[in-house]
């Protein structure tokens, strides 16, 4: 609902506006941030602008001002001028979303994108969730969005993109997809929003004795659903592994360190550094579960969390890599929670390295051996209705754990 406000009023909300965006923390430390407010000469300057685009605005626009919206737009445009192309002002609804699918659940069409180094100004599908609004209306992972209701994602951004093809349940979004040949085809999709449950893990056997689990992301629930998985195998014969990160956008760091506990032994799974040269590192315990023979199947879509999982395997001399180089991402975003309790901010805040070897941040992950997939195979059908046979990145793995 619209509401006119006072100038004064807007003047206090704007002002708690660039003290929440540029002093974003916890609750408990706000007084060390205030401290360092008087002293932010760009604060100052910020003030300042806002203030008078705001006198301005008042004076002269003859529209109804929602102060919500206002100012979640100042948060977003704050966001958007860092540079950061991973960070991501969460507004109350948005938040609510992420919490939901951090914990397996998500409203939308079902996809995880990345964005495009090779085609700026689109991104492409990594991932099409079983089940989901997507894969019944036919979008393929390695299509590529071009448009969210008409407009370029070259001019929305990728943040903003990203949250343009969210909504809420029951709503329709329309999207235009590049496809085929030189991705020269459009295609205009509509989607209907609905909760979907994410299931991160997927497994069966691909031989008499090679058990095969598919991790297409990593969330909070990852860790029990692998373990699962991994026992289930073995009941049924499983005595070697090929685990498939290939589309995998990354996720939860816990979801990706919990996991790979299981498959390390001891000593370290990953260490990052933080802007004020604050080296940390997360440990793997001594009760490694799996020391059975190992493959990874791993492509140029599979990034982040999903990279350290192969990364670290790699360092450990745990696992074959098989596939292509992956998407290089080895910088990790904090969420943070903002004073108010149903906002937060979502910012790369420090980078990360695999247990040994140095950080891919912008290089990606080699594998020991390069196999591509046929081309044009996923412009044909969607990754998940590759059969076996067809897939020469999963028969080379069967091949070398074979042998």
């Amino acid at each position: 609902m619209n509401r006119k406000i006072s100038l004064s009023s807007a003047a206090v909300l704007i002002c708690l506006a660039v003290l929440l965006t540029f002093m974003i923390t916890f609750v408990n430390t706000n007084n060390r941030y205030n401290r360092m407010l008087a002293t932010n000469e760009l604060s100052d300057r910020v003030t300042l602008k806002l203030a008078e685009l705001d006198r301005n605005a008042r004076e002269l626009y003859i529209g109804e001002i929602d102060s919500q919206k206002l100012l979640d737009s100042i948060a977003e445009g704050y966001v958007r001028g860092l540079g950061d192309r991973y960070a991501e002002y969460m507004n109350a609804e948005r938040y609510a979303e992420y919490l939901k699918s951090n914990q397996g659940r998500m409203v939308g069409i079902g996809i995880e994108v990345l964005p495009s180094e090779e085609r700026g100004g689109v991104m492409e599908v990594a991932l099409v969730m079983p089940d989901s609004p997507a894969e019944y209306g036919g979008i393929l992972e390695g299509d590529y969005i071009y448009k969210v209701e008409g407009e370029y994602i070259s001019s929305l951004g990728y943040t903003e993109a990203v949250n343009r093809i969210r909504g809420d349940e029951g709503t329709a979004v329309n999207l235009t997809i590049l496809r085929s040949g030189a991705y020269s085809e459009e295609i205009e999709m509509s989607f209907i929003r609905a909760e979907v449950r994410t299931q991160s893990v997927k497994s069966r056997m691909v031989g008499e004795d090679i058990g095969y689990i598919q991790i297409r992301q990593f969330n909070r629930e990852t860790p029990n659903e692998f373990i699962n998985a991994a026992d289930e195998l073995t009941v049924l014969g499983a005595q070697k592994y090929i685990f498939d990160l290939r589309f995998n956008p990354g996720g939860d760091l816990d979801g990706v360190t919990e996991t790979l506990d299981f498959l390390l032994p001891e000593g370290p799974i990953i260490r990052y550094t933080y802007k004020s040269g604050r080296e940390e590192s997360r440990m793997s315990g001594a009760d490694e579960q799996i020391t059975a023979p190992m493959a990874v199947l791993m492509n140029e879509s599979t990034a982040s969390a999903a990279e350290l999982f192969c990364a670290a395997l790699k360092d450990y001399e745990k696992a074959v890599l098989v596939g292509a180089k992956t998407f290089g991402k080895g910088t990790m975003q904090g969420i943070y929670t903002l004073s108010d309790r149903t906002t937060a901010l979502k910012i790369s805040n420090a980078r990360y390295y695999p247990p040994f070897s140095d950080c891919y941040d912008g290089i990606g992950i080699y594998p020991h051996v390069e196999v591509y997939l046929p081309e044009g195979l996923l412009k044909e059908k969607s990754f998940d209705r590759i059969g076996d046979e067809e897939d020469t990145q999963l028969q080379a793995a069967i091949k070398i754990l074979s042998e």
